[in-house]
């Protein structure tokens, strides 16, 4: 489980992504990168990351879940994840 600072970290990341979306997509239509670079750096999405939303795990994350394989892996067999079980061939 990650610490609590980083999934803060990231939580303000994600306001400040929605915060500047609509003056970042005006300033790159008018081409003003002088401007752009003015604004802070963690309002680009590109310094955004995948968390898991259960443990703040940040790698193994599942899109469609929005959670980790090794809390997809645990929720599936505990049944708590409708339509999804372990695989056995």
């Amino acid at each position: 489980m990650s610490t609590q600072a980083w999934i803060a970290k990231q939580k303000k990341r994600e306001h400040l992504v929605k915060k500047y979306a609509e003056l970042r997509k005006k300033l790159k239509a008018e081409k003003n990168y002088a401007a752009l670079a003015e604004l802070p750096r963690d309002s680009s999405p590109t310094r955004s990351r995948r968390r898991c939303e259960l443990s703040g795990r940040s790698r193994g994350v599942l899109r469609k879940f929005r959670i980790s394989r090794h809390m997809l892996r645990e929720m599936a067999l505990k049944g708590l994840i409708p339509g999804l079980k372990k695989a056995s061939w």
